[in-house]
């Protein structure tokens, strides 16, 4: 299996053969039932937590609406602290930047932080075509690295793996990427985290560059900042003598007081903590501390054009909690590969079409995989509406059209199907605003309703080979409404 999501197949076609995966349904079953019952008591422990949601929503779009002012005060801020800046338009010149920094060193290994912004660039594929071999040191990340495999979660990656395929992986892929496994490991995760430990210990002594992305950058100060669980993060963000980040330019925010919001929500809504074990901040570079050399990478990929869209740039507030993955039951049933994204689940659905476009079959299957049911929203900590975001692209996708993804024009072709649909929508519209066709509709659908089919022929059989079809009332609503009511009302 490939490490990039290349070539994935659209939502449907995938989701179709991993619901038939009863080990990987099992494994995210009790995952995610898991994590989303612990967090929903971390969060009842707060009086104040609804205020604490509004308060880091409205930081973030504070900062979305100055995303221009706050980038430059944080670039300004981290060259004075002794970092340098860069400016990436898209994936190919961030990994450029990064590959040429790297080699600028002379070295030909990092070790790295767990960053969703260099799994979106492909960054550990672009510098082993440069010579360069990136080291995962997540215990998540490492377990799918090992195993050739994808990540499938934002927060817990090998989410889909259990112990005993963990343990499988560790005895067989160890020993290619350094340091092997012990004799006899066991399923025990005391066991495991100490070969994961030892194998990733000679690396840590080792490297000399080490590469990462941030959950916050503070305009303020220049300050960064990674919180994780297992204390590998550190490792990386401190040895290294050469410490690159990539992060995507929404991370910012404006000021040192607002972390106390984020450092609240961020925890409880992940990992169902009070606060993280591990909460790593820095500020350029300092003398006998700490990495000689800092470069900050930010950023777009198509950013900026989701920042224009005035419905959809909610999903740059996002903090990659991961709590709405938890809640998720598409999710749940289809995992994470389905959605040939970094960013799987109700996040993915709409973070993905809008920084990718919806020009592939893939992208623009990703708006529908979703049933609606709003619990994303509940439980996101800075308020995301996804459901109403996921129908606005579903709008985008069947009406096609130009837009702007990642700094170029791309024309939507309607996805498949969705000719039907918008003549089907048409003629309900036509309807509804003529209201004596819609009466003879009404009684007509009544009077016929036991020669109703109970699956739709064409290309409403797709919809309805999962769903029944309602049954049509004996009597529609008006003519009842009418019969019950119409004297009552002719006497008042």
């Amino acid at each position: 299996m490939s490490g990039t999501f290349v070539g994935m197949p659209a939502f449907p076609k995938a989701a179709a053969v991993s619901t038939k995966d009863t080990q990987l349904r099992g494994n995210l079953r009790h995952a995610t039932h898991t994590i989303r019952d612990k967090r929903a008591k971390a969060v009842a422990e707060l009086d104040d937590w609804a205020r604490l949601r509004e308060a880091g929503k409205q930081i973030k779009d504070h900062t979305l609406r100055h995303l221009d002012t706050y980038l430059l005060q944080l670039e300004a801020a981290v060259t004075a602290a002794g970092g340098t800046v860069h400016w990436a338009a898209d994936a190919a010149e961030a990994n450029r930047i990064v590959a040429g920094l790297v080699k600028a060193t002379g070295e030909s290994e990092v070790v790295k932080v767990k960053s969703m912004a260099t799994q979106e660039t492909g960054l550990n594929e672009a510098l082993e075509a440069e010579g360069i071999r990136a080291y995962e040191t997540d215990l998540a990340e490492l377990i799918v690295q090992l195993g050739d495999d994808r990540p499938s979660h934002i927060l817990v990656p090998a989410i889909h793996r259990n112990r005993g395929e963990i343990r499988d992986i560790f005895r067989t892929e160890m020993a290619r990427w350094g340091r092997p496994a012990p004799d006899g490991l066991s399923d025990s995760p005391a066991e495991l985290a100490e070969a994961a430990r030892r194998h990733l210990r000679e690396k840590f002594l080792r490297a000399k560059v080490g590469v990462s992305g941030a959950n916050f950058m503070v305009a303020e100060t220049g300050t960064l900042l990674v919180v994780e669980s297992e204390g590998n993060g550190r490792m990386c963000l401190t040895l290294p003598e050469t410490l690159i980040s990539v992060v995507g330019i929404e991370k910012i925010v404006p000021t040192w007081r607002d972390l106390e919001v984020f450092l609240q929500t961020l925890p409880r809504s992940s990992t169902a903590e009070r606060m993280n074990p591990y909460t790593t901040m820095w500020t350029g570079t300092t003398d006998g501390d700490g990495p000689r050399d800092f470069h900050l990478v930010l950023l777009d990929n198509g950013r900026t054009d989701t920042l224009a869209d005035e419905v959809g740039r909610q999903a740059l507030r996002c903090i990659r909690c991961s709590a709405c993955l938890n809640v998720c039951p598409v999710y749940e049933r289809a995992g994470g590969h389905a959605y040939g994204s970094v960013y799987p689940g109700p996040i993915g659905a709409i973070l993905t079409p809008q920084l990718r476009g919806t020009a592939s079959e893939l992208d623009a299957s990703l708006p529908y995989a979703s049933s609606l049911c709003g619990a994303c929203y509940d439980v996101c900590p800075v308020a995301i509406d996804i459901p109403e975001v996921l129908v606005h692209l579903r709008e985008r996708v069947v009406q096609g059209g130009e837009v702007t993804s990642a700094g170029r024009k791309v024309t939507l072709k309607p996805a498949k199907g969705h000719a039907a649909e918008r003549a089907a929508m048409r003629a309900a519209r036509w309807a509804f605003t003529h209201p004596g066709v819609l009466r003879a509709g009404q009684r007509l659908a009544s009077r016929t309703r036991r020669l109703h089919p109970r699956k739709l022929p064409g290309p409403g059989r797709a919809w309805s080979a999962t769903r029944e079809l309602p049954q049509v009332p004996a009597e529609p609503f008006r003519d009842w409404w009418q019969r019950t009511r119409g004297g009552q009302e002719n006497e008042k």
